[in-house]
């Protein structure tokens, strides 16, 4: 299943790539909602490679998932790959400027089905998609709106 939302910003390409790609960040935003994250590299550096251990709750049961940058052209694009024990799962971030002042990221994500149980969740889910495509929109709206903060 593929989800795709598209944000405007009043940055400029170059800082908002750079908010995206600021790791420590992004690990105190998941960890105040919950999540327990793990930094995997050892270089602590914004860089292909660079991967981490997500421990979260969902529907009551413990989730864990392993992110890793597999790809980061400055300042344009990030593709990070998921791993969890049901869905394989590929995150695709494109910062586009659409002015001096003023940029636009697209990001789209996809979730692929690791076993049977997977594949009839998904199934089950494309039934409620535009309910999904809305909260995953307003959700995406406020990690870049969290990313971001401060830096206009």
């Amino acid at each position: 299943m593929k989800f795709s939302t598209r944000k405007d910003t009043e940055l400029t390409a170059d800082q908002l790539f750079q908010s995206l790609i600021d790791f420590e960040r992004l690990e105190r935003i998941l960890a105040r909602r919950g999540a327990a994250v793990t930094r995997l590299d050892p270089a602590q550096q914004p860089a292909a490679g660079a991967g981490w251990q997500v421990g979260f709750d969902w529907r009551g049961r413990r989730r864990d998932l392993r992110l890793e940058v597999m790809q980061l052209e400055a300042p344009g694009r990030m593709v990070i790959s998921g791993l969890s024990e049901a869905f394989d799962l590929i995150i695709d971030l494109t910062v586009m400027a659409l002015s001096k002042q003023r940029s636009r990221v697209m990001f789209e994500a996809e979730a692929l089905p690791r076993n049977m149980r997977a594949r009839l969740m998904l199934q089950t889910a494309k039934l409620g998609k535009s309910q999904l495509d809305r909260k995953f929109d307003a959700g995406v709206a406020r990690l870049v709106s969290e990313m971001t903060a401060g830096r206009a």
